[in-house]
């Protein structure tokens, strides 16, 4: 962002002046005025600041201005100058919504240190907004699913055809792949968005209470059932039911999942009474369903319903043009997590990271954001996470790697752009084609 400035309304003559350098001397732009009225011009809702405010003014009183303020932006930090008879005056205003107040005398740097509070509050405040706006700007999929590859950009189109529709999914990929968040934006981005999103883990169930998860049960329908209890799907009705790792759902509960897909109703136990469904069922799974079933492991008759439309999700692996990017997204996400900057990125970092094979996917990358953030890189392996790409194989194959990493590398600080790249790089526009097609890395648009 730019830098922080700060709205400062202070009608004393010999105090304003001197705020207003102790503010500028941290770095703060400071717009000071002698009264609220003037500031009120200075005020947006796309201010990256905070506001400081005397309470008693002439003409339009700090009270007021700050109920004037918080109509533009109630989410604007606004810091309350006191005197001490004023005190009980500023406690009431911050419970209407000021961030903080200071009793006169105090010193700058007093101010100073509220101030920077206020503003980094403020800074989060910002990027969520502009995340929102960027969601609703994009629909979203941009944000969820991150990547130019044309693997990830054909199933971006996918699930914008498929997400307003009430059809059945199947979601293939790896672990860590993304199984969840693709089904949240189907759900998300569709007709059942204000309906529940239910997801069941059905590997994390025990079997002896899978049963009375999904389908809920009656009072005393078996022991310890103490009172009714209405179950998962009962409870999406009207939204969406994600059914993740449904390889290893149990033989027995496939036969009763298929009926409740099949007509829609389900019973619960100890009850004769059928209850109509109105949901979406999307499955996830990282086996081969249609080898389970020819092995008797998984039903054919469940796979076949499911397998109404599939969506396969690449693996990072497949994709590496698009790590250097996901991986700024994701350190982005971490930075709001942890309240923490972001460490510059070095070739080294990008190297490592397009070259590694990435066996847990996303899932694992944002792992390694986290740490890049936290500052606890190590590199693969001393983290743990040494694979064939870490340095083993042929000299020629680590050449070609090492080649291909800054060359994405390169491509991802320029956005994607050619020209820009191969004039970074010292080479021609021939000679930076011919590598692209020689080390596989495609989707790169030029000027």
């Amino acid at each position: 962002m730019s830098e922080a400035r700060i709205v400062l309304v202070d009608d004393d003559d010999d105090l304003r002046p001197a705020l207003v350098q102790g503010l500028e001397l941290e770095g703060y732009d400071v717009c000071a005025f002698a009264r609220a009225e003037a500031a009120l011009e200075e005020v947006t809702r796309d201010l990256y600041g905070a506001v400081v405010t005397d309470i008693r003014m002439p003409g339009m009183g700090g009270m007021e201005f700050m109920r004037r303020v918080l109509e533009i932006d109630p989410a604007l930090p606004i810091i309350l100058i006191t005197g001490h008879g004023d005190i009980a005056l500023a406690v009431e205003a911050m419970r209407s919504g000021a961030y903080d107040f200071i009793e006169k005398p105090f010193p700058v740097h007093r101010l100073t240190n509220v101030a920077e509070r206020a503003i980094e509050k403020r800074r989060l405040v910002l990027e969520n907004r502009l995340l929102r706006n960027t969601l609703e700007a994009s629909g979203g999929l941009d944000t969820r699913l991150v990547g130019r590859n044309g693997a990830i950009r054909k199933l971006r189109e996918e699930i914008a055809a498929l997400a307003d529709t009430d059809a059945d999914v199947l979601i293939l990929g790896e672990t860590g792949s993304g199984k969840e968040v693709v089904a949240r934006a189907l759900h998300d981005f569709g007709g059942r968005s204000k309906g529940h999103f239910v997801a069941i883990n059905c590997g994390a169930l025990p079997a002896d209470i899978f049963e009375s998860e999904l389908f809920g049960h009656e009072a005393g329908a078996f022991t310890g059932a103490q009172r009714q209890r209405i179950g998962k799907l009962e409870h999406a009705d009207g939204g969406t039911v994600f059914l993740d790792e449904i390889e290893s759902m149990p033989p027995d509960l496939q036969v009763k999942l298929l009926r409740a897909i099949e007509h829609r109703t389900i019973e619960r136990l100890g009850s004769n009474k059928s209850i109509p469904l109105d949901v979406r069922f999307i499955a996830a799974t990282k086996s081969d369903l249609a080898e389970e079933s020819r092995l008797g492991r998984f039903r054919a008759d469940l796979f076949y319903r499911l397998n109404v439309i599939a969506l396969r999700i690449p693996a990072l692996r497949e994709r590496t043009d698009d790590i250097p990017l996901l991986f700024a997204h994701l350190c982005r996400e971490a930075r709001a997590r942890y309240r923490r900057e972001i460490p510059s990125m070095t070739p080294a970092l990008e190297a490592d990271l397009t070259a590694h094979d990435w066996p847990g996917n996303v899932r694992e990358l944002r792992n390694a954001a986290d740490r890049w953030v936290l500052g606890l890189w190590r590199g693969f392996t001393a983290q743990g996470d040494a694979t064939e790409g870490d340095g083993a194989g042929p000299l020629a194959e680590r050449v070609a790697a090492f080649e291909k990493s800054v060359i994405l590398a390169e491509l991802a600080r320029n956005g994607g752009r050619q020209k820009e790249t191969y004039e970074a790089l010292g080479i021609s526009r021939k000679g930076l084609y011919d590598k692209l097609r020689r080390l596989g890395i495609s989707g790169p648009d030029d000027e």
